[in-house]
């Protein structure tokens, strides 16, 4: 039996990374979906082009995940919500990471999502829901990338913990695997298109992930109110291949 997605209609959705990737098209599809959307990014110039390309009933706002002092304002003004959606994650992790570069991750990828799931569980109304952003270097990771997949795993182990200590608020988390998202924007136009055409030929789906794909799992965590503590992968089958 299908969701309907009017179960999102007249529901305030903040989508931290919203301007980009899985947040964009997360807020693409809740806003279609009758919710009302905020969106925030820590730059203002990617709010205001997200904003261009969004519906007009999206608003956004400038935040650093980071900064709690600026989590607390942001979430008290907001007064009231009912989900919460956390996208951020800068850019792509780097290979083999020198430690300064494996602390900034770390600092945004599990501190920012504790922090703003901390923050914003006390303003979300009953029946509302957290979703966290990870991905499959958690189960599966690849050679040079073990600082990343140490912070996925800790993000994995963060959401079931957040499930307990926020509920009833529901937390739960949308594991990806490789999507075409502007996440891979540092490499030539050569390496990302033959990244994509390796991974996609090794894959059960045939073909890479899009942000549309994605965004479909942050709306059903959203709207499935007995679904809580949960990491649920979509990768087009990585990690059984």
């Amino acid at each position: 039996m299908s969701i309907p997605s009017s179960k999102l209609a007249g529901k305030k959705v903040v989508i931290l990374g919203g301007t980009s990737g899985f947040g964009f098209a997360t807020a693409q599809a809740a806003a279609n979906a009758g919710a009302q959307v905020v969106i925030a990014s820590r730059s203002q110039a990617n709010v205001e082009k997200a904003l261009a390309a969004l519906p007009k009933s999206v608003t956004g706002a400038t935040l650093d995940v980071t900064d709690e002092a600026a989590l607390e304002r942001f979430f008290a003004g907001l007064n009231r919500l009912d989900h919460l959606v956390v996208t951020a994650g800068d850019t792509a992790p780097a290979f083999n990471p020198t430690t300064q570069q494996a602390r900034q991750a770390f600092e945004v990828r599990f501190w920012g999502i504790y922090l703003s799931s901390k923050i914003a569980a006390p303003h979300i109304r009953p029946g509302g829901s957290i979703t966290l952003t990870n991905g499959i270097v958690a189960i599966r990771p690849w050679k040079g990338w073990a600082l990343t997949s140490a912070i996925a795993g800790a993000v994995e182990s963060l959401t079931r913990g957040l499930a307990l200590d926020l509920a009833p608020v529901r937390v739960n988390a949308v594991c990806a695997g490789m999507v075409k998202t502007p996440l891979w924007s540092g490499m030539t136009d050569e390496q990302r298109e033959a990244m994509y055409a390796d991974t996609a030929s090794k894959l059960p789906a045939g073909r890479i992930g899009e942000p549309e794909d994605i965004a479909e799992t942050y709306l059903y965590l959203m709207q499935s109110g007995f679904t809580t503590g949960q990491v649920v992968v979509i990768d087009g089958g990585a990690v059984i291949a």
